[in-house]
C-alpha cells in the first residue's frame, strides 16, 4: 500500500493546458473517485499518475518517491481500464498470468497469485474458459484479477463499469466495495456515474475544467457543496437552484426574496452581503416538502412520475428556465394543474453569492 501526492500537477496536449496545477494527498489504503463532466480532466489526471501521460509541470510522489520519470511499470501502480482489454485467443488463467510470465515470475508464484486472486473474485471456476464464454462482469473480474496478481501499491480505474448494464453495474459496486474492504489498497477511481462516486468513495475529488472544485466524504459534498457547480453536480435528481434577491442578512440567518415574490428563511451566515445583491437559493428535490415547517413557496406542478415508493413532481416556478423538482413520497400523487404548497426548511437550504460559492453555516 502507498500514498499518492500531488503538487502543481500540470498537463498540456500542445497549446491546450488540460490540468492547471493540480494539488491533492491521497492517504495510504483511501478509496478516492475522481467526478466531473465529461472534458473536466479527471481520465487525463488517472493516466498522469499512471504514467501514460508525462506531467507538463509538477511533481508526483508514490509511497514517498517521486516518480515523474519513471515507467508505468515502475510506479507500483495497476491500471483497470474502461475496456477489458482481454486477449481472446488466452484463457481466463493465462489472462491473468500474462503480466507475471513477461515478468519471468516463478510459476509457482505465478500460480499461487492467480489462484489467490481468482478467489477473492470468485472466477475460480471460470479460469479454463476464454473471454467469449464470459459475462461482461466475468470478463470485468478477470481484469481486475489480472491487476490484483501483480500485488501493486495503487491500484487505478478507469471507468471500469461503463460498458455493464445497470442492473451489474449496481452488483460490480458491492464487488469493489467488498475487494477495497479485503485488500485495503490504494485505490483511485475515475467516473462519470455519481451513484458509484457517492456509494464507493472514502472521498470524492470534484474535477472541473481542470481544476479541482471541492474534495471531501460523499455526504460532506452534498450536505455542504462549496459552490454552485458542486451543488449542481452531486445529487440526482440535481439541486434546485432559484434566484432571488437578499433581502436582510445576519450573522446566522438570510431572507431572500424570489423571483416569484416569495420569502425564504436561510440558515446561513451571509453577513458579507448586502440588502439587494443577487443571490441563489439552493434546495434539494427531497427537502422541498409538503408539510413540514419552513418558508413556504407555491408551484404548478407539469409532469408527475410515480415510481412505486417515489413520486418525483415537476413544476413551473417565476424566475425558473427549467422546472422545479420536488421528491415526495409515493402515497403522494399530485395531478398535472395541481398548485402545491411546498415549505422549505431554512437548515435543509443552501445561498450562493454572485461569485457562486457558498454562504457559510453558522
Amino acid at each position: 500500500m502507498a500514498d499518492v501526492r500531488l503538487t502543481g500537477v500540470k498537463k498540456s496536449f500542445g497549446a491546450v493546458e488540460v490540468l492547471h496545477g493540480i494539488d491533492l494527498d491521497i492517504a495510504d489504503g483511501e478509496f478516492v473517485v475522481f467526478v466531473g463532466p465529461s472534458g473536466c480532466g479527471k481520465s487525463t489526471l488517472l493516466r498522469t499518475i499512471a504514467g501514460l501521460e508525462d506531467l507538463s509541470g509538477g511533481t508526483l510522489e508514490i509511497d514517498g518517491r517521486v516518480v515523474n520519470d519513471l515507467s508505468p511499470s515502475d510506479r507500483g501502480i495497476a491500471m483497470v481500464f474502461q475496456s477489458y482489454a482481454l486477449y481472446p485467443h488466452m484463457s481466463v488463467y493465462e489472462n491473468m498470468a500474462f503480466g507475471l510470465k513477461i515478468a519471468k515470475a516463478d510459476k509457482v508464484e505465478i500460480d499461487r497469485r492467480v489462484r489467490a486472486a481468482a478467489t477473492v473474485l470468485n472466477i475460480t471456476d471460470y479460469l479454463d474458459r476464454k473471454p467469449k464464454a464470459l459475462s461482461g462482469g466475468q470478463r470485468q473480474r478477470v481484469a481486475i484479477g489480472r491487476a490484483i496478481v501483480r500485488e501493486p501499491q495503487v491500484f487505478l480505474f478507469d471507468e471500469p463499469l461503463s460498458n455493464l448494464d445497470a442492473a451489474l453495474r449496481v452488483k460490480m459496486r458491492y464487488e469493489f466495495a467488498r475487494l477495497h474492504e479485503e485488500l485495503k489498497t490504494t485505490m483511485i477511481y475515475v467516473t462519470h456515474d455519481q451513484i458509484e462516486a457517492m456509494t464507493l468513495a472514502d472521498r470524492i475529488v470534484v474535477l472541473n475544467a481542470g481544476v479541482i472544485e471541492q474534495v471531501g466524504a460523499p455526504m460532506d459534498l452534498y450536505e455542504h457543496p462549496r459552490n454552485l457547480f458542486v451543488a449542481e453536480f452531486i445529487g440526482s435528481p440535481k439541486m434546485n437552484l432559484i434566484p432571488a434577491e437578499l433581502v436582510e442578512n445576519l450573522a446566522r440567518s438570510a431572507t431572500v426574496r424570489t423571483e416569484a415574490g416569495d420569502i425564504v428563511t436561510v440558515a446561513v451566515d451571509a453577513s458579507s452581503g448586502k440588502a439587494g445583491d443577487r443571490v441563489t437559493l439552493g434546495v434539494r428535490p427531497e427537502q422541498l416538502g409538503l408539510t413540514e415547517p419552513g418558508s413556504p413557496i407555491t408551484a404548478e406542478a407539469v409532469f408527475v412520475e410515480t415510481l412505486g415508493n417515489t413520486t418525483f413532481a415537476y413544476l413551473t416556478y417565476s424566475g425558473l428556465a427549467e422546472t422545479l423538482t420536488v421528491q415526495l413520497s409515493g402515497t403522494v400523487r399530485p395531478k398535472t394543474g395541481d398548485h402545491l404548497t411546498l415549505h422549505v426548511a431554512a437548515d435543509q437550504a443552501h445561498l450562493f453569492g454572485t461569485d457562486g460559492n457558498a454562504f457559510p453555516r453558522p
